[in-house]
Parts: structure tokens; sequence; C-alpha cells
């Protein structure tokens, strides 16, 4: 017992070191991103139903927050502003979790370059299959009950992030504007509300201080929502590639092995299942299909498990209180369906063209040797970070 505990230990030490340097660079872009693109800009341009809105959506979702929760409320404020629910539902949504920078890296280091090239293919085909979901099979009055909702049961929300705040709460940040008060969840949303009032434009702020102290900020944001669901999904797989026998997972997904249509299709659906019931965002999840992948889980498999962050419990818990009931199991069946037909269909499009690496081989990692001075820069640019946000006092003045 302790012995399994201890190999777990070291496994999911093993996969943070490995993936250190991955997520600082990833949460460093996706700050930047934050800091010098506005939520009112993207709602602007999201108001269709078109594929030009469907492109833009998955755009900017792909450059926004990998974190699920974050990712989830950032939607819910899109929609509520007249985003349509193509747009921010099933494109921006699942974009922001899932087709994210930090993700690809974590996959690549990890699973390797096969994994994320079938993330990013079967992304698009998810997104694709949940817009015409929403086109074809969710009547208008259903969208307009939930956007009528979200409206009607909105509590005080930072504006920036869209993360519910309690103005009686001491460590929430507020901003006298004039007439009214704005609340905020850190330091970090309040910078980069009051940089959107500048005049000069994102272009100009690219080349301040000013602007990438507010982008270190956002990045320590980031790790502030996502750290906790981070080491616990590798600390999680560590655990479960310790204790559970290889020959547990062969029975559960060993039956894919066999090829036929069936069996990939209840395969995927198993995956999607085993994710739902993980509650571990969309970065920690892919340690833990290492282990799936290592015990015998179909190709396309994989990418269903991890498709299935956007409907872990806790998440269809606030899909229930934003947008009602009947709109949360909407969101649901919706997500569930398209996660098994994407897995599929990428299964049998990697086998078609030579994409699916050996049965239970890993790519992916740094070049040789490179780990330890990728993951000691990246660790210099960390604490800049912590220094910028934690240690500095503001600059009114930018």
């Amino acid at each position: 017992m302790l012995a399994n505990l201890r190999e777990g230990l070291v496994m999911a030490a093993h996969m943070g070191w490995e993936t250190w340097w991955a997520l600082i660079l990833g949460f460093t872009i996706a700050g930047a991103v934050e800091a010098f693109v506005s939520e009112e800009k993207m709602t602007a341009v999201l108001g269709g139903s078109g594929w030009r809105e469907l492109g833009l959506g998955t755009l900017f979702g792909a450059a926004s927050s990998s974190c699920s929760f974050g990712a989830v409320a950032t939607t819910k404020s899109l929609f509520k502003k007249g985003a349509s629910p193509i747009a921010s539902l099933a494109a921006f949504q699942f974009a922001s979790t899932n087709l994210v920078i930090e993700l690809g890296l974590v996959m690549w280091i990890l699973l390797g370059w096969q994994f994320v090239a079938a993330n990013y293919v079967a992304g698009l085909v998810l997104i694709v299959l949940l817009a015409a979901y929403f086109q074809y099979l969710v009547p208008d009055s259903w969208v307009e009950t939930a956007r009528k909702h979200v409206r009607r049961t909105e509590g005080v929300r930072d504006p920036v992030c869209g993360m519910e705040v309690d103005p009686t709460v001491e460590s929430t940040v507020t901003l006298d504007t004039g007439g009214s008060t704005e609340y905020f969840c850190s330091e970090a949303c309040r910078e980069t509300f009051r940089d959107r009032d500048d005049e000069a434009n994102w272009r100009d702020r690219l080349l301040t201080a000013r602007g990438w102290r507010h982008a270190f900020r956002n990045a320590i944001g980031e790790w502030q929502m996502l750290w906790v669901d981070i080491a616990l999904g590798f600390l999680i797989a560590g655990i479960i590639g310790a204790f559970v026998p290889k020959s547990w997972w062969a029975t559960l997904f060993g039956f894919g092995a066999e090829g036929t249509f069936l069996n990939i299709f209840a395969s995927a659906g198993f995956a999607v299942i085993v994710g739902v019931v993980t509650f571990v965002c969309s970065v920690g999840n892919v340690p833990f299909a290492v282990i799936l992948w290592n015990n015998g889980i179909p190709f396309g498999g994989v990418m269903s498990f991890i498709f299935a962050d956007l409907i872990v419990p806790t998440i269809d818990d606030a899909y229930r209180r934003y947008y009602g009931l009947r709109m949360a199991l909407t969101l649901f069946v919706g997500i569930f369906v398209t996660a098994i037909l994407s897995g599929i269909a990428i299964h049998y499009v990697g086998h078609a063209v030579g994409l699916v690496p050996p049965e239970g081989e890993l790519g992916g990692k740094a070049p040789s040797g490179y780990t330890l001075y990728l993951n000691a820069g990246f660790t210099v640019l960390f604490i800049i970070q912590l220094v910028v946000t934690y240690g500095g006092d503001d600059d009114e003045n930018g």
C-alpha cells in the first residue's frame, strides 16, 4: 500500500515537472489576451449565428482562459449581453476550455503531437456538431427563456472575468466609476477594467509597462483559478496509475480494441462517463488521459474523455443556476452526445491517415535535456509575475 502510494506521488510529481514550463507559457499568453482584448469587443461581433460568428467565437475562445469554471462564467456574460448560443455556448465556451494553447502544450508533452492534432480536429468537429444542435434542435424560445433567466437571476459579477463576487467580503476589490461602484474578484481584473477606458488602443498598450503588468496579473489570476484542479489532476492520475490494476481498465475499455463501430461507440460513451465523474478541468484531465491511454482506451476515447470536462456535476450545477434547469439539461445532452461523436470521428480519421501511435505509446516531451532549462527559464518569468502581482504598488498613471 505505502509502496503504491509512493509510486503514485512520484508519478504525479514527474508529470508536473514535465509540464511546468508549458503551463507558465500558456497562462502568460492567456493573460496577455485578456489584457489586450475586451469582452465588449467580443460580444459586439458574436450576435449572429452564421459561420463567421462560429469561427470568431472559436478563435476568441482558443485565445482565452483554459479554466472550465472561468470559461463558463465568461460565456454566460457573453450570452447575457446578446451573443448567440452558437457563437457563445457552442463555440466560445468549448474552445476556451479545450482548444487553448496550454492544453495543447501539456498534451504534446505527456501524450504526443498526434493527440494535439486530434484534439484540435475533433474539437472543431464537436463545435460544428454542437452549433448544428443549437441551430436545428433547440427551439429559439428555450434560448430566450434562458437569456431572460440569466438576466433576472444575475447577482454581482466581476465585469471582466464574469466571476460572482460578494460586495460584503473584505477581499473583494472595488472601483468607483463616478456614479457607481464596480466589484472585482482580483486586482488584475480591476486593472484590466480600468485599462479599457484608456484612449490607447491594444497595439499601444502592447508596448507599455502597464499593459504587460496587467497581462502578468491576469496570468497569476489564471493560476489562482486553476492550480487546485491541475494539482488534483496530476495527483488523481498518479494514484490511479499506481493503485488500479491494468486488468480493470482492460475490462472497461478492452472491447474497443476489437474495432467494430459498436465497440468504439460504447468505449467513447464510457470515456465520457469517466470524464464526468472525475470532476477535473481540461488541463488536469490530460494526466488522467495518459493513464487511460496506457491501459487500453481507444484513440478516439481519449478525446471523448477530455471533452467531457464541460459537463462535470459542478459545471452542470452552474448551468442550472445561470440558465435554468431546461437549458442545463440541453447543454448536458448536447455536449455528452457530441463528445462521443467527435471522439468516434477522430478515431476513424486518425487511423485512416496514420495518425494513431501504437497502443500505449507516448510521444511528446521537450527535446532531450531541455526540460530543466525550460523549467528554470520559465520559473524566472513566473517569479516576475508574482512580484508584479503581489510585490509592487499600482501605478495609476501607467
